[in-house]
């Protein structure tokens, strides 16, 4: 099969996608961006702690952002959703849903994450908007106000404790049976940190803006903001099927320079860390457009 080759693929045209593409654009690379249109991200109004783009929409900076790209005449842009993945004699070959086929050399994996917000009823309308996940990005505009953390154990407390910087207005959800530690419930109480253990129903809100959350008991529990840490999945199996590592939590395992266990193929954004931000995104795009770039020279030097 005869098909288009590239220096780089890059499997998501998100912002760890797009910074990568830019710097192999300036490093005169030829570059196919594969990318569905959703990113995670896509039902957040307002993107934060972002030099320039503060309180921006995050998909008018990604429009902004992919028009930037695209002035480069050597990166392609591709709508599609990428289902299979081989190693071939010259790199690697990636076969789209529609059917069609493509070739580079090194491919570049910013396929983020896939969240699971079917946990509670109402969750999936309110992500994004007032249930978050991270208060660098969120925390400054729902600052002081009732606020619940979703939590369990170490994990609960030390998120819940993170978030007592922020608002004092703080009740931490156990959803079920608490597993903290005394010494963990005293600290609570110290701080005026209020711990609920009934079972969560549902996030009753308005248009994505929580008002509640019911308990299954049938209590409720008045809030503006939820802070939340979902489980998640891959967005796509594409890494597994090449042979990529992932690490315990379910991320992609890369080294200092974003390179995964199989030679040519690197990984950039949500998909390899916790640390979920448009800033750390962008900053590891362009890390790794320049561990890219400096593979294809060596091999061809």
């Amino acid at each position: 099969m005869s098909f288009q080759t590239h220096d780089v693929i890059i499997i998501g045209g998100s912002f760890a996608g797009l910074s990568a593409a830019m710097g192999l654009g300036r490093a005169l690379r030829n570059v196919l961006i594969i990318d569905n249109q959703l990113p995670c991200n896509r039902q957040t109004p307002h993107s934060h702690n972002f030099l320039t783009q503060d309180g921006e929409p995050p998909l008018l900076i990604l429009a902004k952002a992919r028009q930037q790209v695209l002035a480069y005449s050597t990166i392609d842009w591709k709508i599609g959703t990428a289902v299979q993945a081989h190693k071939s004699e010259n790199g690697f070959e990636i076969v789209l849903q529609s059917g069609e086929t493509y070739g580079a050399k090194k491919l570049l994996f910013a396929t983020g994450i896939k969240d699971n917000l079917e946990t509670f009823k109402g969750l999936s309308a309110c992500w994004g908007i007032s249930v978050i996940h991270c208060p660098y990005c969120h925390g400054f505009e729902v600052k002081n106000t009732p606020t619940a953390v979703i939590g369990n154990g170490d994990e609960g407390f030390e998120y819940v404790k993170m978030i007592s910087n922020w608002t004092k207005e703080l009740t931490l959800c156990t959803n079920g049976p608490s597993t903290l530690s005394p010494e963990q419930r005293l600290k609570l109480a110290k701080n005026g940190i209020q711990m609920i253990e009934g079972e969560i129903d549902e996030f009753v809100h308005q248009n994505g803006q929580i008002e509640h959350l019911l308990l299954k008991n049938q209590e409720k529990l008045p809030v503006q903001a939820v802070y939340y840490r979902p489980s998640f999945v891959q967005h796509t199996d594409l890494p597994a099927q090449l042979g990529c590592e992932l690490t315990p939590q379910g991320y992609i395992q890369v080294n200092e320079m974003l390179q995964t266990s199989q030679p040519g193929i690197l990984a950039a954004g949500d998909n390899t860390s916790p640390f979920r931000s448009v800033a750390n995104a962008v900053a590891k795009g362009s890390m790794a457009a320049a561990v890219l770039n400096r593979e294809l020279i060596e091999e061809s030097f």
